[in-house]
């Protein structure tokens, strides 16, 4: 591992995890963990930012997340995995970093915008949701990351923790945080199933890792192609039609889907052959993560105590970050 680098990634538990997640990160996550100093966080409190009157939705989805971790071959022995709230150094880096971003430059971050904007908040805005990103600074700035997993919808996020490392650094006059760098993924923001946004769990148009044979049929059938590709033989468009997307991000032969791709273009390949065709990739791929899945959930008690495993090696490493950047900033440290 010389040239290991240490890489963070998170999910909030605020859901199972979907295909999204899968193409976007999990299936990075698990090549990048043989040659890498890999964490997985849980972002619980996160989670929590808008879900606050739903704490129980956050606690009861921290076992679904590891299962979904596991049966995607997140290695535990390779991986550590662990849970934001766990880690009570986060919360303290997050609210020395507060002092010194500015209302304005939250504000001005195209994600947390979107995302206001998408869940309908106005004045009924939670804090904790504004200032996210800084508690993603704080994530990132505690384990050291050097990599970020990311799409390019958290690119903005990228750039504000490496703003507040800059700061700090500054500020204590010490090299004392590491600046990081996205990784983004070979496949794009997958669309949903409705093909009118991202996959998102808070939209309801996703596909879970746990989908059942009729789910997947279901969702397939259902799914967006090209409205004007009336008959079989008329030509077709590509750019847009969500069952392409899917192809290009889930089939094992690239090949395939560019002959498609150009029948299609041409006329001649109907969309019932193209879902066809998508359903059994599909169909291969999840049997076995869900089948896996099925197994692990069962032991919830086993699922907790790996993420507790994970956690108290976490600790170890954040609270040393806490721990330098106190001493850098003349903050006393009493433990």
């Amino acid at each position: 591992m010389n040239n290991a680098k240490t890489i963070l990634t998170g999910d909030r538990p605020t859901g199972q995890l979907h295909l999204g997640h899968f193409a976007g990160s999990l299936r990075q996550r698990v090549a990048l963990q043989h040659d890498n100093q890999q964490y997985i966080l849980i972002a619980d409190l996160q989670g929590l930012t808008d879900n606050g009157n739903s704490p129980q939705k956050v606690a009861g989805n921290i076992p679904e997340v590891m299962a979904d971790y596991l049966a995607v071959g997140i290695d535990p022995t390779k991986t550590v995995v662990c849970l934001q709230s766990a880690l009570p150094a986060l919360a303290e880096l997050t609210l020395l970093y507060m002092n010194i971003v500015t209302v304005a430059r939250v504000e001005r971050n195209p994600t947390v915008k979107s995302e206001i904007t998408q869940k309908g908040f106005s004045r009924s805005l939670p804090v904790g949701f504004m200032t996210y990103p800084i508690s993603q600074a704080a994530d990132i700035t505690a384990f050291q990351a050097d990599l970020i997993p990311v799409g390019d919808d958290q690119l903005p996020m990228i750039e504000q923790t490496n703003e507040i490392v800059h700061k700090m650094n500054s500020l204590t006059g010490q090299p004392l945080l590491r600046h990081c760098q996205a990784l983004l993924s070979k496949t794009g923001r997958l669309p949903g199933i409705d093909g009118k946004a991202k996959m998102s769990k808070s939209l309801g148009n996703t596909l879970t890792l746990s989908a059942s044979e009729e789910d997947i049929h279901q969702a397939v059938c259902a799914m967006y192609t090209d409205p004007n590709h009336l008959r079989v033989n008329d030509p077709g468009q590509v750019d847009g039609n969500v069952v392409f997307s899917y192809l290009d991000a889930f089939h094992p032969d690239a090949e395939k889907v560019s002959a498609m791709k150009a029948h299609y273009l041409r006329g001649g390949l109907g969309d019932r052959a193209c879902k066809d065709e998508l359903e059994g990739c599909l169909q291969a791929l999840l049997a076995p993560i869900r089948s896996r899945r099925n197994a692990f959930i069962q032991d919830k008690g086993q699922l907790l105590a790996l993420l507790r495993h994970g956690s108290e090696q976490a600790q170890n490493v954040t609270q040393q970050t806490l721990v330098q950047v106190k001493r850098g900033l003349g903050l006393p440290v009493m433990f």
